[in-house]
């Protein structure tokens, strides 16, 4: 059974692991494990600092987890297990995104992360505007929903 908690500061290592493990399988060309130190800096210093984060459970393990800036309705990560893609875990978590920022969301998005878009698009998320990546240069779309 799936079920959703805030995030505990003991949760970081699962959650780290679950966000390399993710992306390496989007981004297969990308080495992120050699990115860890800078993903435990940005967890801390960015994420951790600023949003709430829900987690995802099934069976007493993370399959998921969502950030949100409750001040601004940023939306930066929804990472769900690979193994649980389809399965009802990335709507849960928006779900609950929806309840910490109830105004609206706004998130970036890779373009070419067609899974992704075509996910906001079914849940309601428009675009509502074209940026670069700053760190990467790579093109993203900027999603917004309100209610």
């Amino acid at each position: 059974m799936l079920s959703l908690r805030l995030y505990a500061p003991a949760d970081e290592a699962a959650a780290i692991e679950l966000w390399r493990r993710t992306w390496q399988l989007t981004y297969p060309a990308i080495d992120f494990t050699a990115r860890l130190d800078w993903w435990r800096a940005r967890w801390r210093d960015e994420l951790v600092a600023t949003a709430t984060i829900m987690v995802a459970e099934r069976d007493g393990a993370m399959v998921g987890f969502v950030t949100v800036d409750p001040g601004n309705g940023y939306l930066d990560q929804i990472v769900v297990a690979p193994e649980e893609w389809g399965g009802g875990v990335a709507a849960a978590l928006l779900a609950a995104a929806r309840e910490v920022a109830p105004a609206g969301l706004d998130l970036h998005v890779n373009a070419d992360n067609e899974r992704a878009v075509r996910f906001y698009g079914k849940h309601g998320f428009s675009v509502l505007g074209r940026d670069v990546n700053p760190r990467s240069g790579a093109p993203v779309l900027k999603l917004g929903w309100r209610p």
